[in-house]
């Protein structure tokens, strides 16, 4: 009890000190207190306000990130008090440190710790915030910058994981503040689901995950941190799917710019500069969208001499009033292609040839990805997918039927199984169908293109010269893949042998359907 009454006299005396004593006076001791302090503490504090400066306007990003990284963090586990959140737009749930808590964390070996504080600003609602940082004194010089830049990378990229994707499309009005207009971006297509065969998709997500992580080599060589990619193949092989897996893969937002809406080149720029970094900027259907991409050497005076007397020429010479070639070049590729980081640029077509080659040479589409028809491997993924099934006896028949020259499109295997979803053995036999009368009406799409096709040995020119360029051909080009399982040149049906060679097979396949439903009772 007495140790008690000299606390309690020891505290009036305070108080009344408090009370005669100058508030100058009073400042400058309770400096030499604090200073006092830190001289024999073993921690050195750092604050980290939310605003910069006193005004109260200027974010302070150090701020936000410390908040990101608190959240990407198990707080909970060191923390007793946490403040949960979630948004309207949202399906995660934030949370934040409560005031006067503290969260604990290590680097380096080191142990440093997170106080938030909230203080009410006198005669007035606002709320003044921050974060102090403990971190021990004798390690400060060589833990601080680090540290920091360390919780800011780690804010960023759980800001790009865990922030909602959006979906923009635009409006119309592009050379305004917002020619953009968009809705939360939820496709469920992943590469765990895509119908493509294994190497393809290993092939994609390396050269994403690279692109990624390679701000720091772009910048070292002198590129715009951008990518083009050139998706081509017939309706139905998986383009729009495939441009909804990078998204998720990557974290991206998507653009789909709608030519037809974007009145020129202007309008053009500008929705450009309004897109954000890590986004991919889709364009499909390249060669139909705008009647720009067509060959410029085959333009005829007829057709210059009407757009002479239905448009205006700038300066430039360039049409005005009209989305042109040269502005579309100069949007994937130009200067002002270069006024954010980070961006994926995708054209889909159904017919490479038809598209400028201006258009996808190197630097504007570097990867040229042909979706053709489905594989074996990209035929059990979509059974796993719609069947739920790793493996099943009638695989070796279809099989036999893709390598026999039975082609579907991934869009219509899916719908088949989607449509005996409820029986996976009527599924499969109805693929097989459906494969079997691919092969008789001969409908197999050529895994290369007409022009594309290899010449046999007996057209091809003998020189070193030929040989050495016939190595490099066939050697592999990461720049352009494939996602069918092999290549068939283009063939007219000139003999009656292949085709006496395909009833044969069929013949042959449908016995061994029959016996095998008898095996089992069907």
């Amino acid at each position: 009890m007495e140790i008690l009454s000299q606390m309690w006299s020891f505290l009036g005396l305070l108080t009344v000190l408090q009370n005669v004593l100058p508030s100058q006076l009073l400042s400058l001791l309770h400096s030499f207190y604090e200073s006092l302090q830190d001289f024999f503490s073993p921690y050195s504090y750092y604050e980290i306000p939310e605003f910069n400066g006193y005004c109260g306007v200027d974010v302070n990003e150090l701020y936000r990130h410390v908040n990101l990284y608190l959240n990407s963090i198990d707080s909970s586990a060191t923390c007793r008090r946490l403040t949960l959140t979630r948004s309207k737009t949202s399906n995660r749930i934030s949370y934040t440190v409560a005031p006067n808590h503290t969260v604990h964390d290590s680097f380096n070996g080191h142990r440093l710790s997170w106080t938030h504080h909230i203080d009410t600003v006198q005669d007035s609602l606002e709320e003044k915030r921050s974060f102090t940082l403990k971190l021990p004194k004798r390690h400060r010089q060589s833990l601080l910058n680090p540290y920091l830049e360390f919780v800011s990378a780690r804010a960023e990229e759980f800001e790009r994981v865990s922030r909602e994707r959006r979906l923009y499309t635009n409006n119309g009005h592009g050379s305004y503040e917002s020619g953009w207009v968009s809705v939360p971006f939820r496709h469920p297509s992943t590469f765990e689901t895509l119908a493509l065969e294994p190497d393809m998709k290993q092939q994609i997500t390396e050269d994403l995950t690279a692109f990624a992580d390679g701000k720091d080599y772009y910048h070292r060589v002198g590129r715009a941190w951008k990518r083009g990619y050139l998706l081509f193949g017939p309706p139905g092989s998986g383009k729009s799917s495939l441009i909804a897996a990078m998204a998720n893969y990557l974290c991206y937002d998507v653009y789909d710019l709608e030519l037809t809406k974007v009145s020129d080149n202007s309008e053009l720029r500008a929705l450009l500069i309004q897109t954000t970094n890590r986004s991919i900027i889709v364009i499909e259907d390249i060669d139909c969208s705008l009647d720009l991409t067509a060959d410029r050497n085959s333009k005829t005076k007829k057709s210059m001499a009407l757009d002479n007397r239905n448009s205006t020429r700038g300066d430039d010479g360039e049409e005005s009033g009209r989305v042109t070639l040269s502005g579309l070049l100069n949007f994937t590729d130009g200067l002002w292609s270069c006024c954010g980081e980070e961006r994926i640029i995708v054209f889909t077509t159904n017919h490479r040839d038809n598209v400028d080659p201006a258009l996808v040479r190197c630097g504007r589409m570097d990867v040229h990805i042909r979706l053709g028809i489905c594989g074996i491997h990209a035929f059990r993924s979509l059974v796993m997918n719609y069947l739920g099934l790793e493996t099943h006896e009638l695989f070796d028949v279809v099989e036999s039927c893709i390598r026999a020259g039975g082609s579907l499109t991934p869009a219509e295997i899916g719908e088949i199984m989607l449509r005996n979803r409820t029986d996976a053995d009527v599924a499969i036999k109805a693929v097989i169908s459906a494969l079997q009368v691919s092969i008789l009406r001969g409908e197999r799409e050529p895994l290369v293109e007409p022009e594309e096709r290899p010449t046999t040995p007996e057209e091809r020119p003998t020189t070193p010269e030929a040989e050495s360029i016939d190595r490099m051909l066939d050697s592999p080009s990461p720049e352009n893949w494939e996602s069918s399982p092999g290549k068939f040149p283009v063939k007219r049906r000139k003999e009656g042998s292949t085709w006496e060679k395909k009833v044969k097979f069929l013949v042959r396949l449908k016995s061994l359907t029959k016996s095998d439903s008898g095996g089992r009772g069907v």
